[in-house]
């Protein structure tokens, strides 16, 4: 291996699968740049798991920090590839040995009917900016968009990302309906379960008047990707997974007091007064994957709101070509990005899910641990770090196929890796960074972040 720092390698987001490569890279002897677009490294850990997983966050956050410590890596904040720093000059000017993507899926896919785009805030909304307002609406220093929570908001998806839409309107309605009663509750208290938070204050959930959120799925219970099946599953795993599906679905629909109708497909909006009102949706037939409607049996579901928790794609950035909704890449095993031949990429950047939880699903330990913890269904005590491991081990493995791949390349002669070094502290100092990791995470955090 040639001399410690003559390869310089660029990271595009700074969470877990970006500072899992960070890690990686530097334990081979490599510089790495981790180029993150937000103050704070965190990813969906931060903005995109609810807030009432404090403890099992704090975790993820110490596991980050670490990796984007170690020796040889420079964080670079509060910088967007695509808007402070053009992706192909980068990518082919700069000088890096590579650059990985690990930039993650933070655009909502589209909900898919005519018109919807026409109507975004406007009594239609979409998963990340709804959980990232959850997130952070108690800070004072807060200043992005605000949504309301109404009683009977219709909710499509069916993935564990919307159980967590559910829950949050689940949760405020609750709130606001004990306290118009007078009686002091929280999140922390309903999160543990909304039926044994009234029987302790007394009094009978159906009392309250709360209708509850409705869930709308295309295809059936069993089939919600609450769980997925091993690869090349045989019939009776295939079964065993169904029946986990819906046992989670019963426990979680027990626990948060929310409705759910399965094989609803959504065919077009309810639109009054210039808003949504709710949703054209039809009956499904389902055969294998394929959900498809039933003739005459549209119907229309009303509802005061509408969220679209279908999942999540890669940002549209600049110079960056896309096949549909996603980065180009070749090479299963190890993403390379089709314009430029010292380009890879990592996590839900290429698979598109922006799902932290996407490569937990493989084994029975990790199925309890959705089940108890993340679904919130267990006393929430347990260590959530496990849950991260296979997302972690399969960035672990990619970005040391990037590393091999880079020592194989001519290392870079020092003037070089000094004129890069010199560009990324210009991109630090415009963030304002100081080079100190810790005072900049203490600096950034707001002191009423929950």
């Amino acid at each position: 291996m040639a001399e410690n720092g003559q390869y310089f390698v660029a990271v595009i987001g700074g969470a877990i699968s970006g500072s899992v490569a960070a890690e990686i890279l530097a334990d081979h002897g490599i510089r790495v740049a981790v180029i993150e677009q937000n103050k704070r490294p965190y990813g969906k850990i931060e903005d995109g798991l609810p807030r009432w997983h404090v403890e099992q966050r704090k975790q993820e956050y110490g596991r980050i920090d670490a990796r984007l410590k170690k020796p040889g890596v420079y964080f670079v904040p509060s910088t967007k590839l695509g808007r402070d720093v053009d992706f192909q000059d980068f990518c082919r000017n700069w000088g890096f040995s590579a650059v990985i993507l690990a930039n993650g899926a933070w655009r909502d896919r589209d909900l898919g009917v005519p018109g919807a785009a026409e109507f975004v805030d406007k009594g239609l909304v979409y998963q990340n900016p709804f959980i990232y307002w959850y997130n952070h609406k108690n800070e004072k220093s807060y200043d992005g968009p605000r949504y309301e929570t109404p009683d009977e908001t219709l909710v499509v998806g069916g993935g564990l990302a919307s159980i967590d839409v559910v829950k949050v309107l689940q949760l405020e309605n609750y709130e606001r309906a004990m306290k118009a009663r007078g009686i002091q509750t929280d999140m922390h208290e309903l999160e543990k379960g909304i039926p044994a938070a009234c029987k302790a204050h007394g009094i009978n959930p159906q009392s309250l008047g709360v209708k509850g959120c409705l869930l709308i799925y295309r295809r059936r219970e069993a089939d919600m990707p609450l769980a997925q099946p091993p690869d090349n599953a045989t019939p009776e795993q295939v079964a065993k997974t169904e029946q986990v599906r819906q046992k989670m679905l019963r426990l979680a629909r027990d626990k948060y007091l929310f409705r759910v109708q399965d094989r609803r497909l959504t065919t077009g909006l309810i639109v009054e007064n210039g808003r949504v009102a709710g949703l054209r949706v039809a009956e499904t037939k389902i055969e294998g994957r394929k959900a498809e409607p039933i003739p005459g049996s549209e119907k229309e579901l009303r509802a005061p709101l509408v969220i679209s928790s279908i999942g999540s794609v890669p940002e549209v950035l600049p110079g960056v070509a896309m096949k549909g909704e996603y980065y180009t890449f070749t090479d299963e095993d190890l993403p390379r990005y089709t314009g430029a031949e010292r380009v890879f990429g990592v996590g839900n950047v290429v698979t598109g899910q922006g799902n932290i939880r996407v490569s937990l699903v493989h084994s029975q330990k990790v199925t309890n641990h959705l089940i108890e913890h993340y679904m919130g269904i267990g006393d929430g005590k347990r260590n959530l770090s496990g849950m991260y491991a296979p997302a972690e081990a399969r960035a672990a493995e990619r970005a040391k196929a990037v590393a091999d791949g880079v020592q194989s390349l001519p290392a870079l002669p020092p003037a070089e890796v000094a004129a890069l070094e010199q560009r990324i502290r210009g991109l630090q100092q415009r963030a304002g960074y100081t080079s100190d990791y810790d005072s900049w995470i203490a600096k950034v955090t707001p002191p009423d972040l929950e």
